[in-house]
């Protein structure tokens, strides 16, 4: 099933359900007890947003070997954790703003992983039971900041630099499905998420060892290969075989309070 947040016309942003390009409101949320109402909006008439509000963006680094290898960086032994601010997050067709503090900002196609069930101490074979479903990301990286810095959360935390969407399948298979990043019409990344050094399970066990997992929180599975950098007037499409695709257009940002 897929699920959505939206707005119709000036109506409030509300949780949703996807039924054949038809859209039907819900009462309650996904991640509670929740009602379908009838499907009978056309999706196309809506504004889809980001489809959920993350109480945490939990990341990790250097999960594709092509990936590190291109920035002559080892496989990690353990999975490598960063963390996003919920702040950063915004849904498709939003404007990903390139700060000014920084001149290289790049793009990460990233699977995500939607967690639907409170848990610590995770074991990896019951790890698909706090699963609720999967979307798709963009990790927006400013990279020399991050190089600079020598730690993340600068370089990863700015305002806009987790797009999300289009929406949250619950019926998706994470073993094998292939992750495109075009921006134009160029394409810069493609890989299969059976390129992961770490799988879906191992990485919700490896989490849920160093903090508490609840329904709502999004973790980032990792990029492949072939980041590059992003330009004002770019348009970034990310898309995931059975996730539909994630589109994001770029622009400047506006200098701040001197």
């Amino acid at each position: 099933m897929r699920f959505i947040r939206y707005q119709a016309r000036s109506a409030p942003a509300q949780y949703g359900w996807v039924l054949e390009n038809q859209v039907g409101p819900l009462e309650g949320t996904p991640f509670g007890e929740y009602r379908r109402m009838e499907a009978s909006l056309p999706l196309e008439s809506v504004r889809l947003l980001a489809p959920l509000a993350p109480g945490k963006i939990i990341c990790v680094g250097r999960n594709y070997a092509a990936h590190a290898q291109e920035h002559d960086a080892e496989v990690p032994e353990i999975p490598l954790l960063f963390l996003k601010p919920p702040s950063s997050v915004i849904g498709p067709n939003e404007t990903i703003l390139l700060p000014l503090q920084s001149q290289q900002v790049e793009h990460e196609a990233e699977l995500a992983v939607v967690i639907g069930k409170h848990g610590r101490w995770i074991p990896a074979e019951q790890a698909r039971a706090h699963i609720f479903g999967y979307t798709i990301a963009n990790d927006v990286t400013a990279r020399d900041l991050q190089r600079r810095d020598g730690q993340w959360t600068r370089s990863k935390g700015f305002d806009t630099f987790c797009p999300i969407g289009p929406w949250i399948e619950t019926d998706f298979d994470p073993a094998d499905a292939m992750i495109t990043c075009h921006v134009n019409d160029e394409m810069r990344q493609m890989a299969s998420t059976r390129d992961m050094v770490f799988g879906v399970e191992q990485l919700i066990a490896f989490a849920s060892t160093v903090m508490t997992l609840e329904p709502g929180d999004l973790l980032l599975t990792g990029t492949p290969a072939g980041v590059g950098t992003l330009r004002p007037s770019d348009v970034v499409q990310i898309a995931i075989d059975g996730l539909g695709a994630l589109r994001n257009p770029v622009a400047l940002g506006a200098a701040g309070p001197a």
